[in-house]
């Protein structure tokens, strides 16, 4: 196996402007999102060595909401990671995994335009990561291998759970 960066950005949330940008609250749907996030994951059985959020109310909620779904031991490694409330890149991920396994896997709950970048940067192409979706890398030394990227309605499929629209 190969270490696995997993990339997950926020839920629905509130407009800009309907709050200060770091107190945007998520909407009923980008909750259930969030929970069908949680729910698709621990279905598949992935398993985390770290579990890592921007400190924006958003990205919070969305980690909270998706490790609800999760075993315990899984739930405990939640843990806010400042970084990622913007600016985040590559080489930051990359820093994730310091003093992890060489199959570690990183689930990072975090935000546009940081995921997107990141996950196209480290595989060599355009990644659109949508709100509430999923992406997964194959770490392969600097470089990656985009394996997985889902829209919120494969991932509510997946987890078993209606997909409305509104």
């Amino acid at each position: 196996m190969a270490r696995q960066l997993w990339l997950l950005r926020h839920a629905e949330a509130e407009p800009h402007g309907s709050r200060e940008d770091s107190a945007r609250r998520l909407t009923e749907k980008g909750e259930r999102q969030a929970r069908a996030a949680g729910a698709a994951l621990a279905r598949a059985g992935a398993r985390f060595d770290a579990v890592l959020y921007s400190p924006k109310v958003r990205a919070a909620q969305t980690a909270e909401l998706a490790a609800a779904e999760w075993e315990e031991d899984q739930r405990e490694l939640l843990a806010v990671h400042a970084p990622l409330a913007g600016g985040f890149d590559a080489r930051q991920a990359l820093d994730t995994f310091a003093g992890l396994g060489p199959d570690a896997r990183v689930l990072l709950v975090g935000h546009e335009p940081d995921l997107s970048t990141i996950a196209g940067s480290l595989a060599g192409g355009r990644v659109d990561l949508k709100k509430g979706g999923l992406a997964v890398l194959r770490l392969d030394g600097a470089g990656a291998e985009l394996a997985v990227l889902m829209r919120p309605a494969e991932i509510a499929l997946i987890a078993g759970v209606p997909v409305g629209r509104h």
